[in-house]
């Protein structure tokens, strides 16, 4: 089964048992509508890559650590849409939750993904519980304050921006539990992994700022110049785009570097390099000559 096939299968499971009856109609098909179709996956891929790079002898570990980086990160998408934050109307190349279902039951759906990662990390634990808590350890402390996602969007209501730890936390806490719930899952070392989710962490917040800036709605499936409506601080106002592009390309062989000896060390160099084709935006003409 491929890495997507087997994503998706393990997802489609989760979301079966969150919906199953008596639930209520429309937040169940909310929760469908935050997650399916999903866009390219890329925290669950990479951490069952690396998963699957350290051995992967505990899949059912390995499938729910995959599938619980997903849901927070589908959960963290339906609030960061709401009225009171991006205000959003299109998400995935259709309507936001919030827009489709209503504010009450956007936020609904996005406590209860919340709620679902963690209670598929504890219906794995029979696998290996000592595993299965560090894997609510480490996806916990990547979810809430002081380096979370929560903190993430918090550090957007502050007069004052500390820029560095806006990104670790908003884009880049979930990338880093990527790589480190991966390798835990598999029994591996977490911290061994930290520098390459910090690396693909911050590859991806300079690749949005630079498609937030020179993509239009259709071509991304949701609103665009949002950096800049919002006042938010990014790569391309503070290095230009040629100056973020290059900045992208360096993370990005920085990540390569970063990957620690391992069995499956050579497929995850390929993943990586296979990202950096996707992150890197095809400049329009008049940047490219600059």
């Amino acid at each position: 089964m491929s890495l997507s096939a087997r994503i998706e299968s393990a997802i489609s499971a989760s979301l079966s048992f969150a919906m199953k009856e008596p639930a209520p109609r429309k937040l169940a098909q909310a929760l469908d509508h935050a997650v399916n179709p999903g866009g390219a996956r890329i925290r669950p891929t990479i951490s069952l890559s690396v998963a699957k790079a350290c051995g992967d002898d505990k899949p059912i570990l390995s499938d729910a650590a995959a599938v619980a980086i997903e849901l927070i990160h589908c959960a963290s998408l339906v609030h960061d849409d709401l009225p009171c934050f991006d205000n959003a109307d299109l998400r995935r190349g259709k309507a936001t939750v919030h827009v489709a279902y209503s504010q009450p039951i956007a936020v609904l759906t996005g406590d209860t993904l919340i709620v679902l990662a963690f209670e598929v990390l504890a219906r794995a634990a029979e696998a290996d519980p000592k595993r299965a808590v560090h894997l609510i350890k480490i996806l916990s402390q990547a979810t809430g304050m002081p380096n979370g996602i929560c903190a993430g969007q918090g550090w957007e209501s502050e007069d004052k921006i500390d820029l560095s730890a806006y990104h670790r936390s908003k884009t880049g806490a979930l990338f880093v539990a990527a790589t480190q719930m991966g390798a835990a899952a598999a029994g591996e070392d977490p911290e061994s992994w930290t520098e390459l989710g910090a690396r693909i962490g911050e590859a991806f917040q300079v690749a949005d700022d630079l498609r937030d800036a020179l993509y239009d709605e259709k071509t991304l499936g949701k609103p665009v110049g949002q950096d800049d409506l919002n006042g938010r601080p990014n790569a391309v106002s503070q290095l230009g785009v040629r100056g973020a592009v290059s900045r992208l390309e360096n993370i990005l062989s920085g990540a390569i570097a970063s990957i620690p000896s391992c069995a499956g060390e050579a497929a995850l160099c390929d993943l990586v390099r296979v990202y950096a084709e996707r992150l890197t935006p095809v400049l329009p003409a008049h940047h490219a000559a600059e």
